[in-house]
């Protein structure tokens, strides 16, 4: 039987050691290693280091699971279990100092896919600030002993998160998203971290989040605490090359998707 708290816990201890070595790194000096889909979109040396840490670390620990990661790609397991991993999400703010990054580390059961996969349990460790948020399937979201909860709407309106897409072809859409969303909207925050905004989302310091093009990596971890905290994520548009990522408590989420559901990339 699998013990989501055993893998919540797992996840934990690794991500933390992870964001340790990702911030040592971060002092001793970011070396870019490539660019991704644009110039834009890079990868670190920390990035690759990182993910090799916490391959190693869960092939150690659970040698029959499956493993996901954003710069190392996919490996099939015999358990049934997936590791899905992002390194260091929001690399443009590690590259530029900037202490909105993380390490987002997720087991999910079925198939490594987000329409297929049951996300198990979830770590989010932000190690340049000294948070570590955490969940498990069916036992609620936390961080630092504290359960989080997502918000309930207000009259003042939402506190929004989004992101936006490296290619600037894509920019002139997502910026017509922001204004079809911001009647609703009591202010917009860009941090450049889909983990972070998702686990803001849960701990309630954001009412909400909606994203086009994420990857498996950006959203696994993310989406599980804030489901695990009372709320609700959805991804619409599936058929698009960049589908949307919706969050937030319920009341909002809602919102936002009769608001998204009908836009066309």
């Amino acid at each position: 039987m699998i013990d989501a708290l055993e893998l919540s816990a797992l996840a934990t201890e690794i991500a933390e050691e992870a964001g340790a070595l990702a911030r040592t790194r971060r002092r001793e000096g970011v070396r870019l290693a490539a660019t991704k889909s644009t110039l834009a979109d890079i990868v670190t040396e920390a990035d690759r280091e990182v993910e090799a840490l916490i391959r190693e670390r869960l092939r150690a620990a659970r040698p029959a699971d499956g493993f996901l990661g954003e710069e190392s790609g996919a490996a099939a397991g015999d358990s049934g279990i997936t590791w899905v991993v992002d390194p260091i999400d929001g690399t443009v703010n590690y590259a530029y100092g900037i202490p909105a990054y993380n390490v987002s580390i997720a087991a999910v059961s079925g198939p490594p896919e987000p329409d297929a996969w049951e996300a198990l349990a979830a770590a989010v460790h932000a190690p340049a600030v000294g948070e570590t948020f955490s969940a498990a399937r069916g036992h609620g979201a936390w961080s630092d002993g504290v359960r989080l909860a997502v918000t309930a709407v207000t009259d003042a309106g939402a506190l929004l998160a989004t992101g936006f897409g490296y290619d600037p072809a894509t920019h002139d859409g997502d910026l017509a998203t922001v204004r079809r969303v911001m009647p609703i909207a009591r202010d917009l925050r860009r941090m450049g971290s889909a983990a972070l905004d998702l686990a803001y989302v849960a701990a309630g310091r954001l009412d909400g989040y909606f994203e086009r093009g994420l990857k498996p990596w950006d959203h696994a971890a993310g989406a599980l605490l804030v489901q695990e905290a009372g709320g609700r994520v959805s991804r619409i548009d599936r058929e698009s090359p960049r589908p949307f990522l919706i969050a937030g408590g319920v009341t909002v989420h809602d919102r936002l998707r009769d608001i998204l559901d009908e836009e066309k990339p």
